[in-house]
């Protein structure tokens, strides 16, 4: 079978899910690390308390304080790397065995497409857990060189390099809570593709949702508020 034949095997409502969800996967990652001045996202607002941090460490001695909190963003992108191979390692079995799934989905009244339909729609999911995954094995690597550039930064605050390497350190931060931010996205879609399995109009409903929920989380939820709440100015 050619590949016009495969996309035969899809309806122009299919098609039209998978435009969707594609599309506001890259949409809202857009506009969650882009957002306007005049309504920050939370991931942006969190960015600034990362600089604000690599500021104070530079006067904080002894760093164990520090070194606790990177530990900890490392520790949560390894578990999440983890438990994204486990899950793709899920995936290349039932990719391997779709007989049971045509069989589950037949139970369950849901239409028998073609054997090819199923294992195109389970490459989807795949596609994206392997870009969470890729995502968030770079995010522990960054959160390692943050690590050594902030060991790098000197204990005199009078030293010019502390102020240059902390600036160093913070971006550095930034771009690794970024790589995790994305990776957390894609599994947010990838269980959005999973309900295309069902069908294609249960994939436009699971991807609005997702989409939803992402948007209230960055730009409308209790979090934002907390962040976005006066604090007083500080004295020299």
């Amino acid at each position: 079978m050619d590949l016009l034949s495969r996309l035969g095997l899809f309806t122009p409502l299919d098609f039209a899910a998978m435009t969707l969800l594609v599309g506001l996967w890259l949409l809202s990652g857009y506009l969650i690390e882009n957002p306007g001045k005049s309504w920050p996202s939370v991931s942006h607002l969190m960015a600034n308390y990362r600089r604000a941090w690599m500021v104070h460490m530079v006067t904080r001695d002894p760093r164990i304080f520090d070194a606790q909190i990177l530990s900890s963003l490392r520790q949560g992108t390894s578990f999440f790397a983890s438990a994204t191979m486990i899950a793709l390692g899920a995936g290349l079995a039932l990719l391997g065995n779709t007989e049971q799934l045509i069989g589950l989905a037949g139970d369950l009244a849901i239409p028998q497409d073609p054997e090819i339909v199923w294992e195109i729609k389970i490459l989807v999911v795949l596609a994206f857990l392997g870009n969470a995954f890729f995502k968030f094995v770079w995010s522990n690597r960054l959160f390692g060189y943050c690590a050594v550039i902030m060991a790098a930064v000197p204990n005199e605050t009078d030293n010019p390099l502390a102020p240059v390497r902390a600036t160093k350190a913070g971006e550095i931060n930034i771009t690794a809570a970024r790589s995790f931010n994305r990776g957390l996205r894609a599994i947010y879609f990838a269980l959005a593709a999973g309900a295309w399995l069902v069908g294609a109009e249960a994939l436009i409903g699971a991807t609005l949702l997702v989409c939803l929920i992402l948007v209230r989380r960055e730009f409308a939820s209790q979090s934002r508020k907390v962040l976005l709440g006066p604090e007083p100015t500080e004295t020299p």
